[in-house]
């Protein structure tokens, strides 16, 4: 078939002609965008946090990298072009914006804010300083198969995308595992502003939406009582500019006798086919099948592995674009469009937890007949 992934370039740079820092290992996701970067040609060459356990162990997997004793030594390093950051979600903006002040460009974990207060600061540092504020939307990024079916979209393989399904669990693990933070939605900004950001950008993404507006979203707190302001369940229903739509559905309920961390899979409809993507387990299949991709169009059933494949172009992209100043990788609009989207589904969110844990903040009874209603329900 004509349709078969294509594999990304190996370093983009020379050793030493990109280099990189760390700053902020709250989250696990920041060895994977080092790794990443690294992967692609850049030098990791500083890291810092003020816990010196964190950075011993990162050290362990980058033992080239070297310590700073305080952020404004590694921020103040001419050498650095960018930083990496993976810090407590609600900090996240605060150290981009002095990353950006400092004159670098900012690569943070998703999701890359917590508030809308923090992306006008955010849009307001970029415009004046010039610099990147980049995501790791780790969920399209760093997965071959959703890099195949961008790769298929653009392709024309499944004609105009009109609508998008997405649905993201996670394993919740040990409780005792989880830091404090963790448990609170001033810190998290809660599940759908969280891990549902990988879900609203990929929609915008494949899509090709530049804009959408949020119908509907809602989150509960069905299993952890003992956390009241952690949501363990949220989906949201959302529709672009140019009229595709999108629906997801995230949760910390990813059973114990799953392989992975969460059955991830991506459906995407277009007006001439639809793709299938099951990212991280083809539940029942051995063995250990992940990044399949299913692709049903006017010709036929069509099955890839997408499993070494196309590897990872966003982060070679990355470094081009931060060298070039450049838009290849993702557009900054995009990038913080996103964002937007993700806070507005969580602030708008209805409470549907059961009971009395966080009480009820809709009215579920019938709609009357009055002309009003009826104009507010048009």
């Amino acid at each position: 078939m004509e349709f078969e992934p294509k594999k990304a370039q190996g370093p983009v740079v020379k050793p030493g002609e990109f280099a990189f820092s760390a700053a902020g290992l709250d989250h696990g996701h920041i060895v994977g965008m080092c790794a990443a970067l690294v992967e692609a040609g850049a030098t990791l060459k500083t890291v810092y946090d003020p816990d010196p356990a964190k950075v011993e162990g990162f050290l362990k997997r980058f033992p080239t990298a070297r310590a700073a004793d305080c952020l404004e030594r590694l921020l103040d390093d001419p050498e650095t072009r960018l930083v990496a950051g993976a810090a407590v979600p609600s900090e996240r903006c605060a150290l981009g914006l002095e990353v950006m002040a400092h004159g670098k460009d900012y690569f943070t974990d998703k999701t890359p804010l917590t508030t809308l207060a923090q992306l006008e600061a955010a849009k307001e540092a970029v415009k004046r300083t010039g610099r990147k504020y980049m995501c790791y939307y780790s969920e399209r990024l760093h997965s071959e198969s959703a890099e195949f079916a961008g790769q298929l979209i653009a392709a024309g393989a499944i004609g105009r995308v009109i609508h998008v399904d997405g649905f993201g669990p996670h394993r919740i693990g040990p409780l005792s595992g989880r830091p404090g933070w963790f448990w609170k939605r001033e810190k998290t900004g809660g599940i759908l502003s969280d891990i549902g950001s990988h879900q609203i950008e990929q929609f915008l993404f494949y899509a090709g939406e530049e804009d959408a507006r949020v119908q509907f979203s809602r989150a509960a707190n069905y299993h952890n009582p003992e956390y009241p302001e952690f949501d363990d369940f949220g989906d949201c229903a959302l529709v672009g500019k140019n009229g595709a739509t999108s629906y997801f559905r995230v949760d910390w309920f990813t059973p114990a006798g799953l392989r992975t961390w969460g059955d991830g899979r991506t459906f995407i409809l277009g007006t001439e086919g639809y793709i299938e993507l099951r990212k991280y387990v083809d539940v029942g299949v051995e063995p250990y099948a992940a990044d399949c991709v299913i692709l049903v169009d006017g010709r036929g059933e069509h099955r890839f592995s997408a499993r070494g494949k196309t590897g990872f172009p966003f982060f070679g992209k990355l470094i081009l674009d931060c060298l070039n100043r450049t838009e290849n990788a993702m557009t900054q609009p995009h990038c913080f469009k996103a964002a937007e989207l993700c806070v507005q589904a969580q602030d708008n969110a209805v409470d549907i937890t059961p009971g009395e844990n966080r009480g009820w903040k809709r009215d579920f009874s019938p709609p009357s007949d009055s002309g009003e209603e009826k104009e507010n329900m048009r």
